[in-house]
C-alpha cells in the first residue's frame, strides 16, 4: 500500500505526456551522415524512413508540446529543424547550396511549409522558438546544410540525453580549426560567422562572445579568448552543400 506521497507521484507521472519518438531519426542518421558530411544521393534513393519520422513529429500536438520538459521541448525542435532542412535538400537536390533554393538567397529558411504544433512553420520559424528559450548551444546543434554549419550529428537529440549532446557539439564545433581558430601572430580570434550572427545570445549568457568560447574551446582558445587584446575576426561562412 502506497502513501499519500507515493500516490501524488504515480498520478503526476499517469498524467506527463510521454516526449515524441525520435527513435527512427537516429537509424537515418547513423546511416547517411559520416563525420558531418550526408549522403543526400543515398538518403533521397530511400526518403520514406525520413518521411515515416517526420510524420511522427507532425502528429504531435502543440498542447502536449507545452507540457513537456524543457529539454524534451529543444530536442524535439533541433531535430525538426535538422530532419526538416534535411528533407528540403532532398527536395531540390542534386544543388550546390540550400541557398540557391528559392528566388534569392536564404528563401529556404523563409517558406512555411512545415505543418507543426497546428502552424505552417518556416525554419527562421522553428529557430526563432528555439532562441526564445534561452539556450546558445543550439547554434552548435542546427545544422543548416552549409559546410560551414556545425557537423550534423549521427544520433537523434534526446530530452534525457540532451545535457551531454549540447556540450559536445559546442566543443566539437570550437574544436574544428576550419570554423575557429587563433593567429598568434596578429592576435586574432578568427571565428565562426554564427558567433556574428547571434552575438547578442552568447553575450546574454556569459557577459561576452569571447567569455562564452572560453567554456567550451579546445585549450590553446579557450586561453586566447580570455586574453584582454585579443581581437575578433570572424570567417567567411561556406553556405556549400554539406553533401558527400
Amino acid at each position: 500500500m502506497i502513501g499519500v506521497t507515493g500516490w501524488i507521484a504515480c498520478c503526476l507521472l499517469l498524467a506527463a505526456p510521454a516526449a515524441p519518438s525520435h527513435a527512427s531519426w537516429t537509424p537515418l542518421l547513423s546511416r547517411y551522415v559520416h563525420s558531418g558530411e550526408v549522403d543526400y544521393h543515398g538518403l533521397k534513393a530511400n526518403s520514406a524512413e525520413l518521411d515515416g519520422y517526420l510524420r511522427t513529429l507532425v502528429r504531435t500536438r502543440g498542447e502536449e508540446l507545452d507540457k513537456l520538459s524543457r529539454a524534451d521541448r529543444l530536442a524535439f525542435w533541433i531535430n525538426a529543424y535538422n530532419a526538416y532542412t534535411v528533407r528540403t535538400v532532398l527536395d531540390h537536390y542534386p544543388l550546390k547550396s540550400i541557398r540557391s533554393i528559392g528566388l534569392l538567397p536564404g528563401a529556404a529558411f523563409r517558406a512555411s511549409f512545415i505543418p507543426l504544433a497546428g502552424e505552417e512553420l518556416s525554419l527562421n520559424d522553428i529557430e526563432d522558438r528555439l532562441r526564445s528559450m534561452k539556450e546558445p548551444r543550439i547554434h552548435f546543434a542546427l545544422v543548416c546544410a552549409a559546410k560551414s554549419c556545425p557537423a550534423l550529428r549521427a544520433e537523434a537529440y534526446t530530452g534525457e540525453q540532451l545535457e551531454r549532446q549540447l556540450s559536445e557539439a559546442a566543443r566539437e564545433f570550437l574544436a574544428d580549426r576550419r570554423k575557429n581558430r587563433f593567429d598568434p601572430a596578429s592576435r586574432t580570434l578568427e571565428l565562426s560567422s554564427i558567433f556574428k550572427w547571434y552575438r547578442g545570445d552568447f553575450e546574454s549568457a556569459a557577459g561576452s562572445v569571447e567569455a562564452y568560447v572560453a567554456r567550451y574551446a579546445p585549450d590553446a582558445l579557450a586561453q586566447a579568448a580570455r586574453q584582454i587584446n585579443a581581437r575578433i575576426a570572424f570567417l567567411e561562412y561556406d553556405w556549400s552543400l554539406n553533401g558527400k
